[in-house]
């Protein structure tokens, strides 16, 4: 029997693994069915009447992730957001999303001790979450993804890792990003156990992290590159873990030279936060890397299409470069309201949707992909996409900056920085005061390393930018270059 909504897909698994552990954290630990009992206390909250979009702003622990299963048991989908996140970058998510209400941990308390059982008013095709990401009209923008393309991608994962009641993973990614949904979802799905640290762990070195990772057996880890490199540098791992998964930015066989010597499964993997987490696998631990140190991004994953395509979305011959585009499952439906990238969904000749990632990339001759670079200026900074136009718009609404422009660059290891550039209202404007500005409307990521004052900024005859003529600022030992 299939199950093509996430909360009966979930239900399944408290109807069979009813007292299997389903959440672990160091001081305490939820059954599937505690689980369920939960999720069905938090829904009982909810405001009477049907609604679309339910935005959670909460602390990490099991009380948010029970909230997300309430909300999808509900028939709503859930809008995420960090609690730490500036509060004018939150409301405008919220709004964005037109939420019926706002899930904090203040409303997960004092809940019923025997809650009601919840009718689920889930389906297949209506939206499971929104995720915002950078937008290149300054503002974040809304990916939404469908029920049936996370339970697909759950069963993806199963194929693949072949997840059963005996793995842990490690529920490390904040909630905002799609890491998120594949170490919960691909999870809880599939009947095995997250584990999650505290906030303090979370924020701490590799070695309490590590510490964590042992003290629960954990068998399963997805993170950001920059993960894996840490972890390299450690003289053993911990003996739990048969697999490490790296997603979100480009891994280099240097993050895992010492890695490959340590008996776990290594997979490099991609896909944009519009095709529902991940779109291709490739193993990397037992693989040659290609000539300029990067791995493969593999092949499709189960019920996923790629084509690469030239301007005019026609298919390229095998080893030429071109677009890197997504049909299939994964594709999600969207984006809130109808910012500008909408386009980059569209259709092929015989009417199947496909999303164009703005990825270049070719097929090798065996088959799998080869990821080059992006197409436009959009960068990855610590495995999180970034929008330089959308933080140069919040840098020229600065009050004591008169113009000012946000250009990237690439350091030794090929990873991207972010230098402003702006021109002063007064003498009296510091680096101090437009870090701060720039802290209260975005993450801390997409803050520049650089800031350069100039008295002008260059322009080309067309009245254009000119890019090219801005002062390069370049870390030591570090080539030039711009993405």
């Amino acid at each position: 029997m299939e199950y093509k909504t996430i909360s009966r897909r979930f239900k399944h698994q408290v109807a069979i693994n009813p007292d299997c552990v389903a959440i672990v954290e160091d001081s305490r630990l939820f059954t599937y069915r505690q689980l369920d009992e939960l999720s069905d206390g938090i829904a009982s909250k909810f405001p009477a009447g049907e609604h679309g979009f339910v935005g959670i702003v909460m602390s990490h622990g099991v009380e948010q992730i029970a909230a997300m299963l309430a909300v999808l048991k509900s028939g709503s989908a859930y809008v995420p957001a960090e609690p730490s996140l500036p509060k004018e970058r939150i409301d405008y998510m919220m709004r964005n999303a037109g939420v019926s209400f706002v899930i904090d941990d203040e409303f997960c308390c004092n809940l019923p001790e025997k809650p009601s059982v919840i009718t689920d008013k889930s389906k297949p095709d209506t939206p499971a979450y929104v995720l915002f990401t950078s937008g290149t009209t300054g503002r974040p923008k809304g990916v939404v993804i469908a029920n049936r393309s996370v339970v697909n991608y759950a069963e993806a994962f199963e194929r693949e890792f072949h997840t059963s009641a005996g793995d842990v993973m490690l529920q490390y990614s904040v909630c905002s990003f799609d890491i998120f949904v594949e170490e919960v979802f691909t999870t809880l799905l599939n009947g095995a156990t997250l584990a999650i640290p505290s906030k303090g762990i979370m924020e701490g070195d590799i070695k309490g992290l590590m510490d964590f990772v042992t003290r629960h057996n954990v068998t399963v880890i997805s993170g950001f590159p920059y993960l894996l490199a840490d972890m390299n540098k450690l003289p053993s791992i911990p003996s739990s873990l048969r697999l490490l998964i790296s997603g979100g930015d480009v891994i280099r066989s240097s993050y895992i030279a010492n890695l490959r010597n340590k008996g776990v499964m290594i997979y490099n993997t991609y896909g944009p936060s519009e095709t529902t987490v991940c779109a291709t696998y490739y193993r990397i631990d037992n693989a040659r890397p290609l000539d300029d140190g990067t791995f493969s991004i593999g092949k499709e994953i189960k019920n996923v299409e790629i084509k690469i395509l030239d301007r005019n979305k026609k298919e390229v011959a095998q080893g030429t470069v071109g677009e890197i585009c997504i049909l299939g499952e994964g594709v999600g439906l969207g984006y809130m309201g109808n910012p500008p990238e909408q386009r980059n969904y569209t259709t092929m000749s015989d009417g199947r949707r496909v999303y164009r990632s703005g990825d270049l990339g070719y097929r090798m001759s065996d088959g799998n992909i080869a990821f080059l670079r992006r197409k436009d200026e959009q960068v990855m900074i610590l495995g999180k996409r970034v929008e330089p136009k959308e933080v140069e718009n919040v840098l020229n609404e600065a009050p004591d900056v008169e113009r000012g422009v946000v250009r990237s660059f690439t350091d030794k290891n090929g990873l991207a920085y972010l230098a402003a550039y702006f021109v002063p209202k007064s003498p009296k404007v510091s680096v101090k005061s437009l870090r701060s500005w720039l802290a209260s409307k975005l993450t801390d990521f997409m803050i520049p390393e650089f800031f350069v004052a100039m008295k002008t900024i260059p322009l080309t005859r067309r009245g254009k930018i000119d890019m090219q003529a801005l002062p390069a600022v370049i870390k030591e030992n570090s080539p030039y270059g711009g993405i």
